[in-house]
């Protein structure tokens, strides 16, 4: 860095940003910094030039305008090996900024407050702070630039041990800060989208995405497949994704996609709940008194096929439980906590994967649905539509009974969970068979009932999408299930109803259709 080494401190997340400043200073640098940060930095004992009586110009507009000033900007931007650039800063009287540390104002952390006012929010909006990053990021080769508190440490070290940052270090801090103006761009479009573009829920006329690189994956789907796992800024504590891996190997492409379908598949029942999972399907689900009953109940329901799954609980787990999980070969387990007898008797199975995430649907479920295809990308809400086995219609001649409407609410619970053409068997507590992926729903009928560990008389059956014939029901009733729930919609709901009443069934209509692709 040729010339005086200065740097320009204005953070709004201050961790570590005085023993950062503290560390520079004994290098020899000039600590420039504006407002909040200045302050800090003085009560520490940190010789501090104020950004404003560096400029020559007080901060205005209530701190709106305070580095937006050629002072600044030219000394991020002069690259001292063009003459013309040092004859201007001769010329003005400018000095070079050798490093700039800034990071911005919590836009979105304020914005997601529920009932953040918009006046707020719009203060939330840095000017200064992106503008110094992107001009310091511009000319990386003469300025460093650091958005990032956790860089701290390694960019004073290489400082401390080489006087200077290596030209690979400064590239990357580029694209870092790049990185940092871009999600934080994309979070102002996107709540101001959602504030001002068109009638409330419409889907914004750009959609930009900014997810947060948490760690490279082995290989993806297959070996010969790149992979990684990336977060969104907005997922809470009860997503996957933020989910803390307790003990056991490093999670795959797979296992992911599998402790999110059981994750999201629990958090549907208020009851002690169990789900086994394998391929994104569930092998068994289950409600108990207990987690350990739950589990072998879920279990039961199709123990070949659980063998190597996934395994999610929606309750702290015990020592009970983990005896059970731990005597099926499982690659992971996710509950939202284990006690300590858990936790020993898990440890026994190194190999397990053992997962903690806080029991929250609603951050389960947070930002849209989206999905990749050739050239663009599918985007839609979450299918949340509520379950209420009160508001369905009874298509039937007989009404289904109390024990009944128990069963068809478990079943219809789990169905849309399950890949289309789904058919779910089941009592008021368990899963008796699953038919899932099929592309006739007829077959899935057939494989449900074949799957089945347990007689399937008096169980009753849910689809997630209209029979459009009659010999899904056939086949229900020939297996000796009582009761059906359905979307209804069918051009042939007549022949299907009638086929329910010729067998005796109760069937409900709910309005609602739950495919999975």
């Amino acid at each position: 860095m040729p010339g005086a080494k200065r740097a320009l401190i204005s953070v709004h997340d201050k961790r570590g940003v005085e023993a950062f400043a503290r560390r520079l200073a004994a290098k020899g640098y000039t600590i420039l910094s504006t407002g909040g940060t200045a302050l800090a930095l003085r009560k520490a004992g940190i010789e501090v030039t104020e950004v404003s009586a560096y400029t020559g110009h007080p901060e205005i507009l209530g701190g709106r305008v305070k580095t937006l000033h050629p002072k600044v900007h030219g000394g991020l931007l002069a690259d001292p090996s063009q003459p013309g650039h040092r004859a201007d800063l001769e010329r003005t009287g400018i000095e070079p900024i050798a490093l700039l540390a800034v990071n911005l104002y919590p836009f979105r952390e304020v914005a997601s407050r529920a009932g953040a006012p918009l006046d707020e929010v719009i203060e939330m909006i840095d000017i200064g702070g992106p503008a110094m990053v992107r001009s310091a990021a511009k000319n990386h080769r003469n300025v460093a630039v650091v958005v990032d508190p956790e860089d701290y440490e390694p960019v004073l070290g290489e400082i401390e041990k080489n006087g200077d940052l290596a030209d690979l270090t400064r590239k990357a801090l580029a694209v870092k800060a790049f990185g940092h103006t871009a999600a934080y761009d994309a979070a102002i479009h996107e709540e101001l989208s959602r504030r001002f573009a068109g009638a409330p829920g419409d889907f914004p006329g750009r959609l930009s995405l900014s997810f947060t690189l948490l760690s490279p994956l082995r290989y993806g789907e297959n070996p010969h497949q790149r992979a990684a796992l990336y977060a969104d800024p907005d997922a809470g504590a009860g997503a996957v994704a933020s989910a803390r891996k307790l003990q056991g190997k490093e999670l795959s492409y797979n296992n992911i996609l599998d402790l999110d379908a059981a994750w999201r598949l629990v958090l549907e029942f208020e009851r002690p709940a169990a789900a086994v999972i394998k391929h994104n399907n569930p092998c068994g689900v289950a409600t108990a008194a207990s987690l350990q009953e739950a589990f072998d109940k879920a279990r039961r329901t199709d123990e070949i096929s659980s063998f190597g799954g996934i395994v999610a609980f929606n309750r702290e787990m015990d020592e009970a439980a983990a005896a059970s999980v731990t005597s099926l070969f499982l690659e992971c387990v996710i509950a939202p906590g284990y006690t300590p007898a858990a936790r020993d008797i898990l440890a026994a199975k190194t190999g397990l994967r053992v997962m903690q995430a806080a029991p929250d649907p609603a951050s389960a479920y947070r930002g849209l649905d989206l999905r990749r295809v050739t050239g663009g990308l599918l985007v839609q809400d979450w299918d949340r539509a509520p379950t209420d086995m009160g508001s369905a219609r009874v298509a039937s001649k007989r009404p289904p009974t109390a024990e009944e409407v128990r069963a068809l609410d478990f079943a219809w619970r789990v169905a849309r969970h399950v890949k289309s053409n789904a058919i779910v068997l089941a009592r008021a507590d368990r899963t008796i068979g699953i038919g899932a992926g099929q592309m006739s729903r007829v077959d899935s009928v057939r494989l449900a009932c074949m799957k089945a560990a347990e007689p399937t008389a008096g169980t009753v059956l849910a689809s997630d999408a209209f029979f459009p014939f009659r010999d899904g029901v056939d086949e229900a009733a020939r297996a000796g299930i009582t009761a059906v729930v359905q979307p209804g919609g069918s051009m042939r709901d007549s022949e299907v109803i009638a086929a329910a009443d010729e067998h005796g069934l109760a069937m409900l209509f709910t309005g609602v259709r739950h495919f999975r692709h």
